[in-house]
């Protein structure tokens, strides 16, 4: 296991992600209606910088914005040189979608490669947050 002092400076001090990246565009309309965005590849440094990969699917509601498509693909190859757990990258898109478009209902699902034999799924819901309390659900991803 390493330290946080034998990492290179970059991961140090890198932010999680750059939501700047995020574009949106006006909701054409009024009424509800649900957007699935699906893309089979997200990679990132995980343990001893090794890459790591995933499949997300984010579903919404939108707002008064939606997501647009172009910059959420560079949204995610930003996080190619980043140092990120599974618990924080699902998280954090989460968070960075919730800030930016501010949809009535979002729903992150990001399933990731087996390492070590092992594959994982992570679930982000805004239902689940708001049944549970948002600082009950963040309270345990600022510990990783």
């Amino acid at each position: 296991m390493c330290s946080i002092d034998t990492y290179p400076l970059q991961y140090v001090s890198m932010p999680f992600s750059d939501k700047t990246i995020l574009k949106s565009i006006k909701n054409p309309s009024s009424l509800p209606y649900e957007v699935v965005i699906e893309t089979e590849e997200i990679t990132f440094l995980g343990g001893e910088d090794k890459p790591d990969f995933g499949r997300i699917k984010i579903t919404m509601y939108p707002g008064r914005s939606i997501i647009e498509l172009k910059s959420l693909k560079y949204y995610f190859y930003d996080f190619r040189n980043r140092r990120v757990s599974y618990e924080r990258i699902a998280n954090t898109i989460y968070d960075d979608l919730e800030e930016v478009y501010g949809p009535s209902k979002l729903r992150v699902v990001m399933e990731f490669s087996p390492r070590g034999g092992i594959s994982s799924t992570l679930t982000v819901d805004s239902d689940i947050r708001s049944a549970c309390g948002d600082s009950v659900a963040m309270a345990y991803t600022r510990t990783i």
